[in-house]
């Protein structure tokens, strides 16, 4: 479809004049009407909605990016899939097929359909519309109005639907192809036309009866043809369907207009009446704190999303929502950005404080946010409507068109602000919650902005505002430790500053001794108000709970980790899923919990803090233990039915007993999803194991160390897998479980061995030697000498590795143990490799390979391939080598086999370049030594000697 100097073609094209029209090959999208979509005159016909619905997104930006997360929303709304990003790739290849492979880039983050802006009748429409903004001339800007109306084929968006493009992007072209007409009419009127309106305004107040504008130009328009006594009557159809529908008179422009027709001197351009205000505009914003730092990220996304200055038809309202928990500094961000913007908005500042989580009072009811903006706008109280939806209107009536800043601070809900939003183009409005409104977002289009706590950076500069530069800057590290101590957010920060202010000889230190302790914190920062002690603010919003999400916000405080998800907080709090993960929504929405990432929960700080002294209160002491048991059972049992499918040839124990009433571990699907799991639950399945440990449950420990073992050892989290070994250790030395506390002697010897740890593994080792003897358990004895074997390879000592090993193959045959042969063959075959005695080698590991074949063994295979791959390339048959290297990879790859693979690379990198392909070999070099970087282990220095060496 697109030749070498398309992007030329088309970067030319962009910068002619808007008005050219001129005709470009590639794509031509409209939207405008039913759905068409062309290339180079062809018509291309695409039967699935959503796959239009992607188009049009993609086209209504045409040639800039679009993000995954923005294009997602954009076509599901609120129903993404559950890989919104896999899904939304197979939608943009799906349209590549039909429009050509060059048709959609790919860039960081999204994608852009590289078609001409002027071939999207939608984004044509626009840009003709701001053309006519700043033409000079009448004739010249009605000429870009007649064109861009003429693009309007029906209703936008026929035959792709979505939310998103209904409910937002429909209403913004409408609104403004309603105020072009307006426009058009108007300049139409001034230049003396009026008769040859008549029936084309008589047909635009039936479609649209409730736009005064139109009724203005009508009246006008008659006026113009002689027809006064129906330029009299139009007035009263337009007041009584006013009084009627909306309890109101009509508006003052066209109150003017209806004077000039009864004195017999109508204005000829009815835009050039008086406007609706007749006091000052209003200026409603709360003072701006002295003491404001930080967030200037956030402060440059809020004036991204301001108009240009020199727009003077805005497309649509503009609504930014920031949420975030309690005391983040939401309302102090945006009355900070509000005074920075003010002066854009020459129609005035409306501000009210919601209360949606006042300690004290019901959120506030929007017919009293709406009649405080109707009395400041200057309507007086005996002609507020009685109604709410009378009052809705009226108070969009009176903002209709004009350039107000409104900020509704502390919202509850969406339901609570879409009655407060502005009807028509030109306002911003910004909302502030804890609440996260992505109904707001959905619906009404609102930008959303989650506040996070301040930057370290941030934090310091906070405090060096609130008690002063120097007293910081002689205790610097005690200022940043109460930064943290306060979980960098604003509000235990200014409670903290406060109390310092109020001390000024007490030590910064002191203070930051205070919030040292996790249960202390909150009372460290107790004020002497509502408003400014954090365990009042956090309880604004704990009272907001039901009874059910209140108690799992206890209990999440008594869960190890970092994070947790919807299926372990259902065991945590011992309830079905579906009733947590609704609990688990309440919560976030009103920000005591973040979902961090995609089903994935976490308490702050400070709210895990108020947790814990909640749980303390609230939740007996059986109660709390019994929660731990339920949380640690879930990860037990789910990890060890990951282990053992993953490698059920492993040296395991048996299952472990039944869990708690109350448990339902995870059922995970195929081996990528197991390691995704273990991957996602790493850093919680560590801790768990360290709170299993603490709180006696040694059964625990040592069975979630050995699930985690062969994860650990495979990823290369060798520190991880040492450190739960060693947990795994104490815990089965308290339970006198020799049988057990051999494997686990084993196991730290393996990691210590892959840290290089030599002789601390030798010493664990010796101790596994004697205890498994002691038991007459030949088969811990196979698995012994198998590592010890191993570790004599390290130490340079071939003979005593291939001793070893043949001692461990006698040993699993005595037990018949076919994965332990296996192992031991393929050990004793690369040990001949090793000693040249390559025939010998690799009947060995040939030996072994269909071992593991036959009893689906991939992890000892991928071994087995790599032995053979090494005997075959000191054989001297290069091909074979790299058939066998590549085996192994594919199977290290698929099983999550790091430290494997990379020395798999290497071997390989080493087989191509003796066959003389010297470009391929730097590639495996240079991908191993990036995985050894990963995993910062020194052979990542014996691939860039190879690759130092072929340079």
């Amino acid at each position: 479809m697109r030749t070498g100097g398309y992007r030329a073609t088309v970067d030319h094209a962009r910068r002619r004049a808007v008005t050219t029209g001129d005709a470009v090959t590639g794509e031509r999208i409209a939207v405008l009407g039913p759905f068409e979509v062309s290339v180079d005159g062809r018509p291309v016909t695409l039967t699935a909605g959503r796959l239009r619905t992607v188009l049009v997104v993609l086209a209504l930006s045409a040639g800039e990016p679009v993000t995954v997360d923005r294009l997602a929303r954009a076509v599901w709304g609120e129903e993404l899939p559950r890989d919104a990003r896999r899904t939304a790739q197979l939608y943009v290849t799906r349209l590549r097929r039909r429009l050509g492979a060059e048709a959609i880039r790919t860039v960081p983050g999204g994608y852009v359909l590289d078609v001409e802006p002027d071939r999207v009748d939608a984004v044509r429409f626009t840009r003709l519309l701001d053309a006519a903004a700043s033409a000079t001339g009448v004739e010249a800007e009605r000429a870009l109005l007649v064109e861009a109306l003429a693009l309007w084929r029906g209703e936008p968006f026929e035959g792709a639907r979505s939310a998103w493009l209904d409910g937002v992007e429909a209403s913004r072209l409408v609104d403004r192809r309603l105020a072009a007409l307006e426009r058009r009419i108007e300049l139409d009127l001034t230049t003396g036309r009026g008769a040859d309106l008549v029936t084309e305004l008589q047909s635009l107040t039936r479609l649209y009866p409730l736009r005064e504008r139109f009724w203005g130009h009508l009246m006008t328009a008659l006026y113009r043809a002689g027809r006064r006594a129906d330029a009299l009557d139009a007035y009263q159809r337009l007041y009584r369907l006013l009084t009627d529908e909306l309890g109101i008179e009509p508006s003052q422009p066209i109150a003017e207009i209806h004077r000039g027709v009864l004195s017999g001197e109508a204005p000829l351009d009815p835009a050039a009446a008086s406007g609706w205000l007749a006091l000052p505009p209003p200026r409603q914003l709360p003072a701006a704190t002295s003491h404001f730092a930080g967030r200037s990220s956030s402060l440059a996304r809020l004036d991204a999303l301001l108009p240009s200055e020199v727009d003077a038809h805005p497309a649509t309202v503009v609504i930014a929502a920031i949420a975030g928990t309690a005391g983040v500094g939401k309302t102090a961000l945006a009355v900070r950005w509000a005074h920075r913007v003010a002066h854009r908005f020459r129609d005035g500042h409306l501000y009210v404080n919601l209360r949606g989580f006042d300690p004290s009072n019901s959120p506030m009811r929007p017919a009293e946010a709406i009649r405080g903006f109707l009395h400041a706008l200057g309507v007086p109280a005996h002609r507020v409507p009685d109604e709410p939806s009378d009052q809705i209107g009226l108070y969009r009536s009176l903002v209709a068109g004009r350039r107000m800043l409104v900020l509704l601070d502390n919202a509850h809900d969406a339901n609570q602000v879409r009655a407060l939003l502005p009807g028509t183009a030109g306002s911003v409005v910004v909302v502030t919650s804890r609440n996260q409104l992505t109904g707001l977002v959905a619906h009404s289009g609102a930008h959303l902005l989650t506040l996070d706590v301040l930057t370290a950076r941030e934090a310091t500069r906070v405090l060096q505002a609130r008690i002063g530069g120097e007293r910081v800057a002689r205790e610097r590290r005690a200022a940043e430790e109460i930064a943290e101590h306060c979980g960098r957010l604003p509000l235990g920060l200014t409670i903290v500053a406060a109390r310092a202010v109020a001390h000024p000889d007490f030590p910064l230190a002191a203070l930051a001794g205070e919030l040292r302790d996790a249960r202390g914190r909150i009372q460290a920062l107790a004020g002497e108000d509502a408003v400014t002690d954090a365990r009042s603010v956090f309880a604004w919003s704990y009272r907001q709970l039901t009874a059910d999400a209140a108690r799992l916000f206890r209990v999440l405080a008594l869960h190890p980790g970092p994070d947790i998800s919807a299926p372990a907080a259902a065991s945590l709090a011992g309830l079905p899923r579906a009733r947590v993960r609704e609990l688990l929504a309440e919560l976030a929405r009103i920000h005591m919990l973040a979902e961090h990432a995609h089903g994935r929960y976490a308490l702050h700080d400070l709210l895990r803090a108020y947790a814990v002294e909640l749980a303390g209160g609230c939740e007996s002491s059986d109660q709390r233990r019994a929660a731990v048991r339920r949380a640690l059972d879930h990860y037990l049992h789910t990890a060890h039915a990951a282990a053992y499918r993953l490698n059920p040839h492993r040296d395991h124990p048996g299952a472990p007993t039944d869990p708690a009433p109350g448990v339902s571990p995870e059922r995970l699907g195929d081996r990528p999803a197991l390691l995704a799991w273990l991957a996602a639950e790493r850093a919680v399945l560590l801790a768990c194991v360290r709170q299993a440990v603490d709180s006696g449950l040694d059964g625990h420990a040592w069975q979630l160390a050995w699930a985690l073992g062969g994860y650990l050892a495979r990823s290369g989290r060798w520190q991880d897998w040492m450190a739960t070994q060693s947990a795994a250790l104490h815990a089965l030395e308290r339970l006198g479980d020799r049988y057990e506390l051999a494997r686990a002697h084993r196991g730290l010897a393996r990691a210590h061995r892959q840290l290089g740890r030599l002789d601390d593994a030798q010493t664990h080792l010796r101790v596994a030697l004697r205890l498994s003897g002691e038991l007459g358990d030949r088969g811990g004895l196979g698995y012994t000498h198998h590592v010890l074997g191993q570790l004599s390879d390290m130490r340079g000592n071939l003979l005593g590795a291939l001793d070893h090993a043949e001692h461990a193959l006698r040993l699993f045959r005595s037990v018949n143990d076919v994965a332990g042969q296996a192992f031991a063959l393929n050990s004793t075959g690369w040990c001949h490799a090793r000693l040249g005695e390559h025939r010998q080698a690799l009947a060995l590991c040939a030996e072994a390979l269909s071992l593991q074949q036959r009893i689906g063994d991939p992890y000892g295979e991928a071994t087995s391939w790599d032995s053979l791959g090494y005997v075959h390339h000191r054989l001297g048959d290069g091909q074979r080598a790299i058939a066998c290297y590549e085996a192994s990879l594919v199977l290290r790859r698929d099983g999550g086999e790091r430290y494997g693979e990379a020395w798999t690379l290497i071997r390989l990198g080493d087989a191509r370049y003796a066959q003389g392909d010297s470009g391929a070999a730097g590639e495996a070099w240079r991908l191993a030594a990036s995985i050894l970087d990963e995993l910062d282990h020194p052979d990542a220095d014996k691939a860039r000697v190879r690759l130092d060496q072929q340079a």
